[in-house]
């Protein structure tokens, strides 16, 4: 059974840092893109970040560019988005989400994912 479970979200003010994690099972990690994708309160899922398989190909959503950076460890199954100088604007549940293949998907729906985990609400307020 594929599993995909977020943590490291939290309160911070604004211009603060976070690092999340998505610590992943029942499928092959190294042979598989990931991404991060977030959902605001009333909003629809915003694709944030995603990486390849070996982490060769990495792209970002232009408003996180030289803020966020996203990384992988294939020998502990896990996925991270170090965010630094967060904004109001990045409050939002951000969502680990698990491509078809070794490709980087970008891509606001999650129906497009194979596999998302459940979460973990990030909020920026001062």
């Amino acid at each position: 059974e594929v599993q995909l479970v977020e943590s490291g979200g939290g309160v911070v003010q604004p211009g603060g840092s976070l690092r999340l994690s998505c610590t992943a099972s029942g499928f092959t990690f190294s042979r598989t893109g990931m991404s991060w994708v977030r959902q605001a309160p009333g909003k629809g899922p915003e694709w944030v970040a995603g990486i390849s398989n070996g982490g060769g190909s990495i792209k970002y959503l232009d408003s996180v560019k030289g803020r966020f950076t996203i990384s992988r460890d294939n020998d502990k199954n896990t996925l991270y988005l170090q965010m630094n100088s967060l904004k109001t604007e990045d409050t939002a549940v951000y969502i680990c989400a698990k491509a078809g293949g070794w490709w980087l998907l970008a891509s606001d729906s999650l129906n497009e994912y194979t596999h998302r985990g459940q979460g973990t609400q990030v909020t920026v307020s001062s």
